[in-house]
Parts: C-alpha cells; sequence; structure tokens
C-alpha cells in the first residue's frame, strides 16, 4: 500500500538537528596541530634512530607502544578493529535514519466496506408427517448461512394445525446456532421410514416435546395459509386483516419469509394461502416458497397452485427439479432475496511504522552485539 508521511515537517526538522550536532560536535573537537604532529613524526624518527645507534653500542634497547603496534599480528587486529569501529558509525547513522523516518509518521490508507443488512427473515416450516423429512435440511442450511449474517435478524416458526415460535426474530448468532442445532439434531430421526422404524422412546419423546404445540386443533393439519400468518406475525408492521402499518415503501428493514411445505391442506383453515399471501403483500413481507416433499408431487395441482399463488406476489418459488437438494434450494432462495444491504466504503489515515521500527530495532540490536565485541 501506498506510505503517506504525515509530518514530513518533524523529518526535515529532526535532518537538520542532527546536521547541526555533527557539525557542532566536529567544531569542538580538539584539532592536533599539522606541524606538531610532523614535530612528533621528527622525533619519533629522531628516537628510534638513536635506539638503534645504542643497540650497536651495546646499550639496552627500550621497546615502545609504537614497536608493539608494527608486529603483523597487532597491525591486522588494529586493522580489524578500525573496521568494525567504520560498520559501528554506519549503523548508528542507519539507525538515526530510521528514527528520523519515523519523526515523519509513515502511514498508509485502510479502505474498508463496511457491510450491514436490514433484514428481517422468518423460517416458516410445516411440520406435518408429509414434511417433517425436509424440515432438517432447511435448518442445517440456515444454520450454515447465519455464519456469513451481519445484521439480520433471523427467527423460527414451525406450524401444522397451529403455530409455534421456536425463537422470534434476533440477531443473537450464537442463540440461533444453538436453536438450529437443537433441532437439526431432534430431527435426525426423521429423515427416512427406516430411521423412523430405529427410533427410540427418547429421541421420540424429544421429537414430540419440539413439537408441542403446533397440533391444537382436531382433524386438521397443514393449515397452510394459518402458518403464513402465524409467521407474519413475528415481523413488525403486520396486522391482523384489513390494511398494515407498514407498507414496502414505509417498512424501515426488509422482510422476508422463507415458507417450506408440500401445500397438502387437510382441515378448515382460517386463512387460505392466498388471504396470507394478499395479508403480507399488504405489510411489504415477501413469501418465497420451497417445496417439501417427493420429487413425485411437484407436478401435483397443489404444487402448481402454490406456484401461481407466491410468484404473482412477488415471491420465489422453488422445487428439488433436476436434482437439486433442499440445501442448493435453500442458498438461492438466500441469494436471490439479499436486499436492502447497505455498504459503506470507509477510508482512515492509519499509522504504520511496523516494517520501520523493527528495521530501527534491528539495527539497534547489531550496533549493541557490535559494541560489546569492540569493548572486549
Amino acid at each position: 500500500m501506498t506510505i503517506v508521511w504525515q509530518w514530513p515537517w518533524a523529518a526535515l526538522a529532526a535532518l537538520i538537528g542532527v546536521i547541526a550536532l555533527i557539525v557542532l560536535t566536529m567544531a569542538l573537537m580538539p584539532h592536533r596541530p599539522a606541524n606538531a604532529a610532523n614535530g612528533a613524526n621528527t622525533a619519533d624518527n629522531e628516537d628510534a634512530a638513536n635506539t638503534a645507534n645504542d643497540a650497536h653500542d651495546g646499550a639496552i634497547t627500550v621497546f615502545s607502544l609504537d614497536d608493539d603496534r608494527s608486529g603483523e599480528q597487532a597491525s591486522m587486529l588494529m586493522r580489524r578493529w578500525r573496521a568494525w569501529n567504520r560498520v559501528a558509525v554506519a549503523l548508528i547513522a542507519l539507525a538515526t535514519a530510521l528514527a528520523i523516518v519515523l519523526v515523519a509518521r509513515p502511514s498508509q490508507i485502510d479502505q474498508s466496506d463496511d457491510r450491514s443488512s436490514s433484514r428481517d427473515i422468518v423460517l416458516c416450516l410445516d411440520v406435518s408427517g408429509s414434511t417433517l423429512p425436509y424440515d432438517r435440511q432447511v435448518i442445517e442450511t440456515y444454520r450454515d448461512l447465519v455464519a456469513g449474517f451481519k445484521g439480520e435478524r433471523i427467527a423460527l416458526s414451525i406450524f401444522n394445525s397451529t403455530s409455534r415460535t421456536v425463537f422470534p426474530l434476533t440477531d443473537d448468532y450464537d442463540l440461533v446456532s444453538r436453536q438450529l442445532k437443537d433441532a437439526a439434531d431432534i430431527l435426525r430421526g426423521v429423515e427416512t421410514q427406516s430411521d423412523i422404524d430405529k427410533m427410540s422412546d427418547e429421541q421420540y419423546q424429544r421429537i414430540s416435546d419440539w413439537l408441542e404445540g403446533t397440533q391444537n386443533r382436531r382433524d386438521a393439519t397443514s393449515l397452510i395459509g394459518d402458518g403464513v400468518v402465524g409467521c407474519a406475525a413475528m415481523l413488525p408492521g403486520f396486522t391482523y386483516g384489513g390494511s398494515a402499518s407498514g407498507t414496502g415503501s414505509q417498512r424501515r428493514r426488509a422482510a422476508s419469509i422463507v415458507l417450506a411445505t408440500d401445500n397438502i391442506v387437510s382441515g378448515t383453515p382460517s386463512y387460505t394461502l392466498a388471504q396470507a399471501l394478499d395479508l403480507t403483500k399488504q405489510a411489504g413481507i415477501v413469501v418465497d416458497g420451497l417445496f417439501s416433499g417427493p420429487t413425485s408431487g411437484e407436478s401435483d395441482a397443489t404444487t402448481t397452485d402454490m406456484r401461481a399463488q407466491i410468484e404473482s406476489h412477488g415471491g420465489t418459488f422453488l422445487t428439488q427439479s433436476n436434482g437439486t437438494d433442499v440445501s442448493s434450494l435453500v442458498r438461492d432462495i438466500e441469494s436471490r432475496s439479499h436486499a436492502q444491504v447497505e455498504q459503506a466504503s470507509h477510508a482512515a489515515m492509519a499509522d504504520a511504522p511496523g516494517w520501520w521500527t523493527l528495521a530501527a530495532c534491528m539495527v539497534v540490536a547489531v550496533w549493541l552485539i557490535l559494541a560489546w565485541r569492540l569493548r572486549r
């Protein structure tokens, strides 16, 4: 990403300060006059000559520090010491340069897209005997989809002759995941007739407890219209009969119902499917339909009628034709219904000293090791 310097003037001021400090230090350092150095060299040469004459005269030979340094081993060590000193000076210069860079506050533009959805979803599942084996796949799919939700509120309602709320509208996705997992585990034993035959008394009781409250009317099952109205009542802005308090244009959050049923009604409902869909449309609620039944029933008149009514009210109706499983159908409905998603791009200046700080720390660490070695 492009690096931006927030305080370039501070780096310039720091650089000028460092240069001024170097110049001042060099000005205050004592300088050895050139003639004094030449005189010292002349004196050293005379001393060396005198020492040599004394050696010829048999006098005692006196060795100086310069004589010790003139050896091959000492010369090599001195050259190495001077080389490492130069490296140490270079490291100090590099560390200073990095410090000046950090003073300028290297930064980068942090761009991000915030996504939030203002959508309410009610899973409306027919739990009559003919559809119960398919409900688990719907629940399992939404259990996976919830992991990607952000801002959506979701609820689960099940119905047969009457409706029961499993959990109301919520964006507490931990709670939703737990509830959907429990429901999927409970329905695991009713996917096939073989599963039902192998069901233990404990499993049967768990299913019975989960379905309690959905069969409170005698001689009536799978009352689709009543189930849809019960699910719609969980959404804000819905009223029974007449006009709704919120229309599609007035509704602040998009609302949708995912209806999973085979549309086989047994009994006399309070609301037909057509009446229920009229009410939801007035309230600005979209109802998507998913045929939950055997593929052999997709061409039945009840299925065709359900498709026509849902599509005429602006919803999507899907079946398991062409080998498509329930999970794929749910994902298809979810992708088509993904409305009212608000995306906003945000850009912010964020400090990015990471690599510069790391480089400065490494340079200082190497210098410290070298300084310790030079002291030895």
